[in-house]
């Protein structure tokens, strides 16, 4: 019985964990695969509830597993110590005894305790003998541990030495049913059921029809097993505890039954959320508190097992299933949605595409019934060219309806192309032998049907983009520019810009901008560079503005080739011209326009200023015989000269022999007041209004104005310069008390000989102190210093800080180096500079 139980599966874990390891993941791996009894029929029939002391073929087994076992033992077994005889007996072989089996009690280790004996009567006094006999004594050890073992297993199985054996058929005699019983809770000695009552009726047997299998015959009903309530005992009442207990398996426990989430419902509920939620980042935590090691990515019901632990949840296991089962159902209904919306959207999406495709395809039929349209037609036109009886009307025509029939095909297949083909030959031979210069409106008509059919029709519309492109433009270059580039070369002079014009104005609607650039580039400009080249300004009577000047709103940029030409043809003969010439204003009055500022200042600058200033020297104040021919010399150029040039000249020149010869006259004996008056309105009458707008202009006749009403009121007429005179004495003793306080080359000055402190600016005073010294001062054109205009004070490149009231010189020309000055180091510096 013993060797019984030994032999039967264990539902205890001792043992299970030996003889393998741990892998990398934390499964257990066994070394080699354990043995197991074979499976029976029985086995398969009745499971673990198979008995084996009835079961023949399970004894059978255990007699084969006991025959293995006794042949193992009879084997040699090498890990005893080896034992020595000597050299010079011989002991013949014994016979092995059979070894007995051994039984229960002390009796069983009999053959042990004497294999033993034989194990502590060696004596073995080297090394290797002492291991030897340590390893016997460990094997004994481990012996004695797997008797102990063995026994108290036995004792939990309820098999004690002496006990006789359970009955067979008995729920000890199988101590695997035992055990399970023990874990759904029977005790020995009470009844199965509810309440411990036991078994009410036997099981009686069922008779049903002869090989008829369950619900395969109609009308058969088993009946029903029989129950007697009346007889049994009533069931002793339960514990509060299994009372509470039972309440949460109770019938009407059960009735209260939580809603069920429907389909639809979930899906909503799981919209609302999608819609909810913020999109957020998908972190993924491994949670490593189990036995495995788990990936979530939603931490929600994380801790739902612990809490139904501590709240004392009946089954959590089993209401952790559901909850799988649920979130796998949940799961499989949300895929499912999903997959039924993808699907959703590609038949909608199919369905779109379908009707996409079937309009492309109407489409191309329409268009391929167009194309063969047009394709006929465009057959008969040829057939018609071939046959020398094509006419430009017709032709038009017939391109005229096709576009108007067919507007999209007409620009997509390129049609204006194959139309320029067939009626480029034909435009050929109506513009041969054509003088656009003398007949300038010939063929208006014909290119102008020709424009409203051809331009902007071409595919992918490159007549706005690249002009070249255009089937028009195109046109335009092989029919209407040859002629007019051999009429504008062999016929048209410079000179005479009419004919050219004219036939521009004409074609202006109908040249594209392409073409209009081809001819001012490769007909116009020629002629008009060389005729600017041989151009004589002595000797021509004709201006030159006569015939540049109408082509200035079409040349644009081109225009300033030809300036520069005309500019040094002017400065070549302005050195010579003197201010009583008026034909330099004639010739260069009408280019103040037409030049750059800068260069047209500087001209002026160079060539004409000085002149007049020459003019204004000589010019004689005479109020009994005034000779005004001079004055108007200059006064004429007051429109082309720059008006702060024309202001100071005439300040400097003009005004003060002006105010002079007014102050000798009001200090005169008995002076005609009303005489004065008129010679002043008079002098007043003479300057442009350009000129009297100006604000100095104004002021210096205010201060002839101010000494004619000193005189008439009786009151001492002061002379004009006294005031200046005394300011500049003032301004150069605090000039020589600066000079000792600060250092020379931040030296300011605030006022200079000649200018009123009041009326003057510091560039002002300046320039009035250079006309004094007869030094020239003017600015150079394109030349700054920190932003400022530089200007030439006589030999000397300057530059006028009006804020800070300082004066910067260049000492060398072509060095960047500037350094303050004063007047004293300026005149010096050009004392230094004349020639010896």
């Amino acid at each position: 019985m013993e060797e019984d139980a030994e032999g039967m599966d264990r539902f205890d874990m001792d043992g299970d964990f030996e003889g393998g390891r741990y892998g990398r993941d934390g499964e257990f791996y066994y070394e080699r695969r354990r043995e197991r009894a074979p499976q029976t029929r029985n086995d398969v029939l009745y499971g673990v509830f198979a008995e084996s002391d009835s079961d023949s073929e399970n004894d059978a087994g255990n007699r084969r597993r006991r025959r293995k076992r006794r042949r193992d033992d009879s084997e040699p077994d090498f890990s005893r110590p080896v034992q020595f005889e000597s050299a010079g007996k011989f002991m013949p072989s014994k016979e092995p005894e059979p070894e007995e089996r051994p039984g229960l009690g002390t009796a069983a280790g009999s053959s042990s305790a004497a294999a033993e004996e034989d194990e502590d009567g060696l004596d073995l006094p080297t090394a290797f003998g002492q291991r030897i006999v340590e390893g016997a004594r460990a094997r004994r050890e481990e012996r004695e541990r797997e008797r102990e073992t063995a026994a108290r297993r036995r004792q939990a199985s309820g098999l004690g030495v002496g006990k006789p054996p359970p009955p067979p058929g008995s729920l000890e005699s199988n101590s695997k049913v035992a055990k399970m019983m023990a874990m759904m809770g029977y005790k020995t000695g009470m009844g199965l059921g509810k309440n411990a009552q036991g078994i009410v009726a036997p099981l009686q047997s069922t008779l049903r029809p002869k090989n008829a299998g369950l619900g395969s015959v109609e009308g058969f009903k088993e009946p029903k097993p029989f129950t007697a309530k009346e007889n049994l005992p009533p069931p002793p009442p339960p514990p509060a505890s299994v009372k509470k207990e039972q309440q949460r398996w109770s019938k009407k426990a059960g009735a209260r039954k939580d809603h069920v989430l429907t389909k639809n419902e979930l899906l909503a509920m799981r919209n609302e959320q999608e819609q909810d939620e913020q999109p957020t980042v998908v972190q993924k935590v491994i949670d490593m508190r189990g036995p495995q090691a788990r990936v979530l990515t939603d931490l929600k019901g994380l801790n739902d097992e612990q809490e139904m632990e501590a709240n004392d949840v009946p089954m959590p296991e089993l209401q952790y299933n559901v909850r799988l089962l649920v979130d796998e159902s949940k799961a499989d209904i949300i895929r499912l949605d999903s997959q039924l919306r993808r699907e959703q959207e590609k038949v909608a999406s199919l369905v779109r595409e379908k009707e996409k495709v079937a309009k492309q395809e109407a489409l191309q039929k329409r268009q391929l019934q167009v194309m063969e349209t047009i394709a006929a037609v465009l057959e008969q036109l040829r057939v018609d060219d071939i046959a020398c009886v094509l006419t430009l009307e017709g032709l038009l025509k017939t391109f005229q309806e096709l576009k108007a029939l067919y507007v999209e095909e007409f620009k997509m297949c390129s049609v204006a192309w194959i139309a320029c083909r067939f009626v480029h030959p034909l435009l050929i031979r109506v513009f041969q032998g054509w003088q656009p210069l003398q007949n300038p409106l010939f063929g208006l008509e014909v290119m102008s049907s020709w424009k409203d059919l051809l331009q902007g029709d071409q595919a992918y519309d490159f007549s706005d983009s690249v002009e070249s492109m255009a089937p028009y433009t195109q046109l335009v270059s092989e029919v209407i520019l040859p002629a007019v580039r051999i009429s504008g070369t062999n016929s048209w002079e410079a000179r005479d810009p009419e004919p050219m014009l004219r036939f521009l104005e004409s074609w202006e609607q109908l040249l594209p901008p392409i073409v209009l650039q081809s001819i001012l580039e490769h007909v116009i400009m020629p002629k008009l560079s060389a005729a600017v080249d041989s151009w004589d300004p002595r000797r021509e009577k004709v201006p030159i503005h006569v015939w540049v000047h109408p082509w200035l709103p079409m040349l644009g940029q081109r225009i300033e080739t030809l300036c520069h030409s005309i500019r040094y043809k002017l400065s070549s003969v302005l050195h010579v011209w003197q201010a009583h010439d008026s034909s330099a204003y004639a010739v260069l009055s009408p280019w103040k326009d037409v030049f750059d500022p800068a260069s047209w200042e500087d001209l002026i600058v160079r060539y004409i200023i000085p002149k007049l200033k020459m003019a204004l020297q000589e010019f004689q104040i005479n109020p009994a015989n005034q000779k005004l021919d001079q004055f108007n010399w200059v006064i004429i150029w007051s429109s082309a000269i720059p008006v702060h040039h024309m202001v100071h000249m005439l300040e400097v020149d003009f005004f003060s022999k002006w105010q002079q010869v007014l102050y000798h006259w009001l200090c005169s004996p008995n002076p005609d007041f009303n005489e004065i008056m008129n010679w002043y309105k008079g002098w007043k009458g003479l300057f442009p209004p350009e000129l009297l707008a100006n604000e100095r202009i104004r002021i210096l006749l205010t201060a002839g104005l101010d000494m004619m009403n000193q005189a008439a009121e009786g009151l001492e007429v002061v002379q004009p310069g006294a005031r200046e005179n005394l300011g500049y004495l003032r301004a150069t003793e605090k000039r020589q008390f600066d000079a000792a306080q600060q250092a020379s080359q931040y030296t300011s000055y605030h006022a200079v000989p000649g200018a009123a402190m009041s009326d003057l600016s510091f560039k002002e005073s300046i320039q009035a102190y250079a006309s004094e010294q007869g030094l020239l001062f003017m600015p150079r054109v394109g030349k700054f210093y920190n932003g400022m205009p530089v200007y030439e004070f006589g030999t000397v490149s300057i530059c006028i800080d009006s804020v800070k009231r300082l004066l910067y010189a260049q000492p060398q020309e072509g060095v960047e180096r500037w350094s303050a000055v004063s007047l004293t180091q300026l005149m010096e510096m050009n004392w230094m500079a004349r020639p010896r």
